[in-house]
């Protein structure tokens, strides 16, 4: 059975900064965030627009708007622990909580960085990929008869199922080949490896 390679599916130029080591890692890969950007422009464009022509409308000596007459009545007549307002601050809490969590946060969980061997290239490893590599390599593993492997950022979970042979030997042996087949990926730091086996029928 050939061994799929791991593909590194993101690159990019980093022009500054010193030659990292040959473990130094690329850092956690940005997510764009186009979407959320796109909701909160256009709705930030929409109601500057409507309020300035609201505005302008009215130092031109036209009435304001029912919707703006409306919202300032109510402003003025609710009382802070009217439920309607209450309601209303617990949204605009969540939505600004979301904004910054989505401004702090990289995102792009499914990228594993790896090495930096050139300063000037940011390569990273799909996590899907990572896990086909492992389970190819635990399927050549005498006993195997099937395996799910799972890989997160931290951690890579190997569950399988051995129809021949100790479970504790094909466990040893899977230990053994995984290992060195995450030291193989290319990643700064490799995930901790978990390796469970079971017979047919049973869980592991």
């Amino acid at each position: 059975m050939s061994e799929p390679q791991p593909t590194a599916p993101t690159l990019e130029k980093d022009p500054g900064g010193a030659p990292p080591g040959p473990a130094e890692g690329s850092g956690r890969f940005w997510s764009p965030r186009r979407v959320p950007v796109a909701v909160v422009a256009v709705l930030l464009l929409g109601g500057a627009g409507l309020l300035l022509y609201d505005i302008v409308a009215v130092r031109a000596h036209h009435p304001a708007m029912h919707w703006r007459r409306a919202l300032a009545r109510q402003l003025a007549e609710r009382p802070l622990d009217d439920g309607w307002v209450l309601a209303g601050a617990a949204v605009a809490a969540v939505l600004g909580l979301w904004l910054i969590v989505l401004a702090v946060t990289p995102g792009l969980r499914g990228l594993l960085s790896m090495r930096r061997p050139h300063h000037h290239v940011r390569a990273a490893l799909r996590r899907d990929a990572a896990a086909l590599v492992l389970r190819d390599r635990a399927l050549d593993v005498s006993g195997v008869r099937s395996v799910r492997v799972r890989v997160r950022r931290k951690k890579a979970d190997v569950r399988a199922v051995a129809h021949f042979r100790d479970l504790d030997e094909v466990g040893a042996d899977l230990h053994t080949v995984l290992s060195e087949a995450l030291q193989g990926l290319g990643l700064p730091r490799p995930p901790t490896l978990s390796v469970q086996v079971a017979r047919p029928g049973r869980k592991g």
